[in-house]
């Protein structure tokens, strides 16, 4: 059946050239913001709010709360597309045929409609969104009595708010794709990488993976006199701290602060239980690397025993206390409870007072330092009582220099390394050379 089509330009025909225009650029523009937003997370969308360039910052600031109710700004934008599709044919068929309508219509659709918006709004969706911001608001408060009942039927079947955050191998990958060793013009160094792979690493690395075996630690007897072959031995080896053991390597007792033997005079046969012995606190194989390092940073210690079974804590009570939400990791140090309520009146007393004076005697020095090794909690008081073996035994020596490197993924090495390094390379070439 024929029907009647406007003749060209009058009034008429004009108004429904710009209806069809209009309507064919609301179409275009509602497939593009489809694509544009709904593709956008709101993950991204809040590291750019917070740390993006000032314009994408502001851009991402105003599209931030339409995306964040997605549902309802997808039905509003597939219900605006679908309005003016379904619209533009009606316009069409009064300005050409029926054949023509049609061909304009796939025409106009296709090209203008679908290809070109979508491309633009994948490109610069970000500032194209923030652009008509106004305007889908104003359009999700016309379509809302529709939108808003589909959005809560998809929100109650799908589910609310789909975050997708990145798991630790994942977020490996991305930094390491953002290396510019990758090749991908990203702007991390390798050791940036490196560093950023070992932080997300450690949560998975135990004290077994750092600990030093202790068939392969230095470490000094009880009973040893502070002859001078010994104290050589101690100032070769480079560390700060050595473990002390009673009658056994694997009973480790305790541990002495190199900077301690400085005022030791070898020939005076002393013992090392006759210096400051401190406690060395026991962790367990399995303990999590970060808690180490958390209570490292607490100053109690910075070496520790690993065990393979902590103070007899079966896996049964392990997991119970894991599931408390009180529960702190905490190294075993015998009196640290005493210490840590003492620690912080005493710090308060000694900002508060001036009773060290420049010109202490030797005398004064003496009975303060023997005061600090009675009531001390991590001085190992050995003149009062004979050492009994422990009951478990240590497998390894952990310190903070080890959990560093972990956390680093590199090997940190000072002076002394590097004379160790260098004199068994030398060992090395003469052995060769005979």
């Amino acid at each position: 059946m024929g029907h009647t089509i406007l003749k060209c330009c009058n009034t008429e025909f004009f108004l429904y050239i710009l209806a069809v225009v209009f309507l064919v650029l609301c179409a275009g523009l509602m497939s593009g913001l489809t694509l544009g937003l709904m593709s956008m997370s709101i993950i991204d969308l809040e590291v750019l709010a917070k740390s993006g360039t000032p314009k994408d910052r502001r851009h991402a600031s105003k599209i931030l709360p339409i995306v964040k109710q997605q549902h309802l700004l997808l039905c509003t934008l597939l219900i605006s597309n679908a309005a003016a599709m379904e619209a533009l044919p009606v316009f069409l068929d009064v300005l050409v045929p029926d054949w023509g309508a049609i061909l304009l219509s796939v025409t106009l659709i296709l090209l203008f409609g679908e290809i070109i918006p979508q491309s633009l709004c994948t490109r610069y969706g970000l500032a194209i969104g923030a652009t008509v911001a106004p305007i889908v608001r104003v359009l999700i408060w016309f379509w809302f009595p529709v939108a808003y009942p589909i959005s809560k039927i998809l929100d109650y079947l799908l589910g609310k708010g789909h975050k997708a955050l990145f798991r630790r191998a994942e977020l490996r990958t991305l930094v390491d794709m953002h290396g510019n060793k990758a090749g991908k013009g990203g702007e991390l160094s390798l050791h940036e990488t490196t560093i950023i792979a070992g932080a997300l690493e450690l949560t998975e690395k135990t004290a077994r993976d750092a600990m030093t075996p202790i068939s392969e630690t230095f470490a000094i007897d009880v009973n040893a006199n502070l002859d001078r072959d010994l104290v050589n031995l101690i100032l070769e080896k480079g560390h700060s701290r050595v473990p002390v053991y009673y009658e056994h390597p694997t009973n480790i007792i305790g541990l002495v602060l190199v900077k301690n033997l400085v005022t030791i005079n070898p020939r005076d046969n002393l013992s090392v239980k006759n210096v400051t012995i401190r406690r060395i606190p026991r962790v367990s194989a399995t303990m999590p690397l970060y808690d180490i390092l958390n209570e490292f940073q607490k100053g109690l210690s910075h070496m520790a025993a690993v065990v393979k079974k902590h103070d007899g804590t079966t896996e049964k009570e392990k997991e119970s206390a894991n599931l408390s939400n009180v529960r702190e990791v905490r190294l075993n140090i015998p009196g640290e409870s005493f210490y840590q309520r003492k620690s912080s009146r005493a710090r308060r007393s000694l900002r508060n007072s001036k009773r060290f004076s420049a010109n202490i005697s030797r005398r004064e020095y003496s009975k303060s330092r023997r005061w600090s090794e009675e009531v001390h909690p991590a001085i190992l008081p050995i003149k009062e009582k004979s050492l009994l073996a422990e009951e478990v035994n240590v497998i390894g020596i952990i310190t903070m220099e080890d959990v560093i490197e972990e956390l680093l993924n590199e090997e940190i090495y000072d002076e002394t390394d590097h004379l160790e390094a260098n004199s068994l390379s030398r060992l090395a070439t003469f052995n060769i050379d005979k």
